[in-house]
C-alpha cells in the first residue's frame, strides 16, 4: 500500500505561471466591454420605442420605419456579439 502515499514532487509542473489572486473574474477590459454593449443593447430597443396609434384602431404607419425595422435589431445584435466577445476576451 505504499503506491497510495506517493508524494507529488512535480509541483511546479503543474502551475500555469498565473499568480494573480485577483478576486474578480474578468479584467477591467471586459468589464468595459460588458458595459459597452449593453449600453448598445439598451440604445436598440430605445429605438425600437413608439410608433404606436393614438386609438386602438388607428393605424400609423410610423411602425414600419426603417429605424424600427432595420437599424435597431442589427445594433441590438452587434451588442449581443459584444457581450459574448466580452466574456471570452482574454488579455
Amino acid at each position: 500500500m505504499n503506491f497510495l502515499k506517493s508524494k507529488n514532487t512535480n509541483l511546479d509542473d503543474n502551475k500555469t505561471g498565473n499568480n494573480d489572486t485577483s478576486p474578480f473574474l474578468f479584467t477591467q477590459k471586459n468589464y468595459l466591454i460588458l458595459l459597452f454593449s449593453l449600453m448598445l443593447i439598451g440604445l436598440g430597443f430605445l429605438l425600437m420605442i413608439g410608433g404606436g396609434g393614438d386609438t386602438a384602431t388607428a393605424f400609423n404607419p410610423d411602425i414600419f420605419s426603417h429605424r424600427r425595422i432595420k437599424v435597431a435589431p442589427m445594433i441590438i445584435i452587434i451588442g449581443y456579439i459584444g457581450m459574448v466577445f466580452s466574456i471570452f476576451y482574454n488579455d
